[in-house]
């Protein structure tokens, strides 16, 4: 496997030149003359900066008809093709891959139902799959800037060995981040998969009319994640929005985790293969959905309210692996108090489902590379 051929930039742009990425990412296609008014560069220097960039390859520059007087300035945008990330979720029952390209729009995705539960012959089929959806869509392995990499569960060390649920013991309380670097040869990024899904929410629809939110992530366990004027608040260890720890003794039961939703279903004698299997054959009116739904809702309600006085997030997003129809039948169960002093409630957040497309997660954690490398 080759080196990355990217590694004359890599960690090496200026912040400058990181600022005018972000500004063309976020506004493409943008003038070049508008980024001298976005920020508070020299003309000059902004010249200087847009010219560096085109020589690396990172920005296409193309003319523009104005109707302004005087020479047009030109147009900037984002070069799709100039490098790819990769993303990688391993959950309890599937693995999602995704390949963004570098305008962070998604280029390829691949959902694998495999055995995940020894980490080493499942890094060896995880990255035999990589390969060859990198040839089926044409994209040079040498492009690959980095990969992103997500579990369920949270960071025992700061942002290094995970804590996930029983069915990947073997990738819990290690780490592993040296198997990553050597398989795939391009540097690792590791985030869990609640944070990593928001962080997709957030170069998503969502995140172009939501600033503040909250997002909670439904999957095999339960979790979620505080974005805060567009970027994730991570917290000490990387565990900030570790919401099921709120929940202690029985009531950690009730929580809003899919594996007790699986539970209730198997005992109403409907079989689901998994939390997958359950997003995409999700039907409400299956025995057993209603009464999960009564069990949990009482927590659930308690941390929505809590959230919106604690953190008052202009959106609290229902996100993570749960199906959209559930997503929707929860936020219309939602209640907050009735009654105000004055009769003159507070803002309340939009309770909305996530709108990321296949896996928030996997697309999300796809754009750490360029976010840490290249952007902001």
């Amino acid at each position: 496997m080759s080196e990355n051929q990217n590694a004359k930039d890599d960690g090496l742009l200026s912040p400058n030149q990181r600022d005018l990425l972000d500004l063309v990412r976020r506004n493409q296609p943008v003038r070049r003359s508008d980024l001298t008014e976005m920020t508070n560069l020299t003309q000059q220097s902004v010249h200087r900066l847009v010219a560096s960039l085109e020589d690396l390859g990172l920005v296409s520059v193309e003319p523009s008809t104005s109707s302004r007087p005087g020479k047009p300035s030109p147009n900037l945008s984002l070069n799709a093709k100039a490098r790819a990330s990769l993303g990688i979720l391993v959950n309890t029952d599937s693995v999602a891959i995704c390949i963004v390209g570098f305008d962070c729009a998604p280029r390829a995705f691949k959902r694998l139902s495999i055995d995940v539960s020894i980490r080493e012959s499942a890094l060896d089929l995880i990255r035999n799959e990589v390969v060859a959806l990198l040839e089926q869509e044409q994209i040079p392995y040498e492009s690959l800037c980095g990969l992103g990499f997500t579990l369920p569960g949270y960071f025992v060390e700061d942002h290094i060995a995970f804590n996930a649920p029983e069915p990947l013991r073997d990738w819990s309380l290690v780490d592993f981040r040296p198997e990553l670097e050597a398989a795939f040869g391009v540097p690792v990024f590791l985030e869990n998969s609640a944070t990593a899904g928001a962080i997709g929410e957030t170069l998503g629809p969502l995140g172009a009319k939501y600033r503040d939110f909250v997002y909670l992530g439904f999957d095999y366990g339960f979790g979620g994640s505080i974005i805060i004027n567009g970027n994730a608040h991570l917290g000490r260890a990387g565990n900030a929005g570790e919401l099921s720890s709120i929940f202690m003794g029985e009531e950690a039961r009730r929580r809003p985790a899919l594996r007790f939703l699986i539970d209730h279903l198997a005992r109403n004698g409907i079989a689901v293969l998994g939390v997958d299997d359950l997003r995409r054959n999700f039907d409400p009116a299956w025995p057993g959905v209603e009464d999960w739904i009564a069990e949990t809702m009482p927590q659930l309600n308690r941390l929505v309210v809590g959230l919106t006085g604690v953190v008052d997030p202009e959106a609290i997003v229902f996100g993570g692996q749960i199906a959209p129809q559930l997503a929707e039948i929860l936020i219309s169960r939602v209640r907050f108090p009735e009654s105000y002093r004055y009769g003159a409630p507070p803002p309340l957040p939009d309770l909305v489902p996530g709108s990321v497309s296949d896996d928030p997660a996997a697309s999300g954690v796809a754009l750490l590379p360029l976010k840490y490398t290249y952007f902001r």
